[in-house]
């Protein structure tokens, strides 16, 4: 991917604790007695990457995960930012119908139909915003950011989203959290589950953080020089989780991305898995540090 390591000409502010109109607070009980609400729910999107035959034989491929939209004041005007992961692209890139009997991964042009788009709203009126471009992407964190157009796909209308506050911090092990999982159906007697776009399913899940690994995966600590390369929670989450956010349920601040699951250990057994938000800094500026653009 071309962008991968690329580090962005703005970058992303420090929000560890961030005031009352930026925090995502928590709501157990909606008017309805239904699922659980967030204030910050209109920073989330589900993000979808499509290839589609040209030949008119119908063959497609669609990939999609969640991700969420963060503040980038250096960002160009009509650009919503969104960070989200990196393996449901690398899918489709990799997927054989853009493989199929060419001698290289290179597509012809003409051969397929492919794009991005990044979906918000209610199931009931989602938007579409066409992807603009990867602003960056971390292979060893599974990240990536997206810039994508505040237009939706079908109107000029602009539709700003809200962003999510970002910890640059990592918590302590045992810190409650609200992670974000997505599914393709709300898993058997479970509650708290309502409907999302494409025919999915969403929940705001309250679970813990576990603790943390590095690169290596050996025991990591926050606050030492350890590398934290892994971090790990409970509950597991629900296959289409990935992408988004772990959310510190006392700051209501960003302080991870689900990946998926890990198994941790014969003992542990399958925990959460994510990497913490300070990773996602380093793919944007330090503060007060102005660079050169670098295309």
């Amino acid at each position: 991917m071309k962008r991968a390591g690329h580090v962005l000409p703005f970058s992303l502010p420090y929000e560890s604790r961030p005031g009352p109109a930026r925090r995502a607070a928590f709501s157990d009980v909606d008017p309805g007695g239904g699922a659980a609400l967030c204030s910050a729910d209109g920073a989330l999107a589900t993000v979808v990457h499509v290839v589609q035959d040209a030949s008119g034989a119908g063959h497609h491929r669609v990939a999609y995960s969640s991700g969420f939209a963060v503040s980038a004041p250096g960002a160009s005007a009509g650009e919503a930012v969104i960070v989200t992961c990196a393996h449901t692209l690398e899918e489709i890139r990799h997927d054989p119908l853009l493989r199929a009997g060419l001698p290289s991964p290179a597509v012809h042009p003409g051969d397929h139909i492919s794009g991005s788009f990044v979906i918000t709203g209610p199931p009931t009126a989602p938007v579409f915003h066409p992807v603009r471009a990867v602003l960056s992407a971390m292979h060893r964190g599974d990240l990536l950011v997206l810039s994508a157009s505040s237009a939706s796909a079908s109107s000029s209308a602009v539709t700003r989203l809200r962003t999510l506050p970002v910890n640059p911090y990592p918590v302590q092990p045992g810190t409650p959290i609200r992670a974000h999982f997505v599914a393709d159906r709300p898993p058997p007697a479970a509650e708290g589950w309502t409907p999302w776009v494409g025919g999915t399913w969403r929940k705001w899940v309250r679970g813990t953080v576990v603790g943390y690994k590095d690169f290596a995966g050996r025991e990591a600590k926050p606050g030492s020089y350890d590398s934290l390369a892994h971090l790990h929670f409970d509950p597991p989450p629900t296959p289409g989780s990935s992408g988004g956010p772990i959310v510190d349920e006392e700051s209501g601040a960003v302080v991870g991305v689900v990946l998926g699951t890990q198994l941790v250990s014969q003992l542990q057994g399958v925990r959460g898995w994510g990497v913490p938000a300070e990773m996602i800094f380093e793919m944007f500026s330090l503060p007060g540090l102005n660079l050169k653009s670098r295309d």
